[in-house]
């Protein structure tokens, strides 16, 4: 579960430091790009907790 968990936290990180410092002039773009990130989050966290329950069963 480490493995999951940094590179969680590099999602994570990214995301930050893409908002901080790397937005876009043009703010609809930086809109479906923060949307898009945000997904590809979430996808990771089900895709975590998918990983856990499957260990928990065996």
């Amino acid at each position: 579960m480490k493995p999951h968990l940094i590179i969680f936290a590099i999602l994570i990180a990214g995301y930050i430091v893409y908002n901080l410092f790397f937005q876009t002039e043009d703010d609809k773009t930086n809109t479906a790009f923060n949307i898009i990130y945000a997904s590809i989050i979430f996808a990771y966290i089900s895709f975590m907790g998918y990983s856990l329950l499957k260990k928990m069963r065996k």
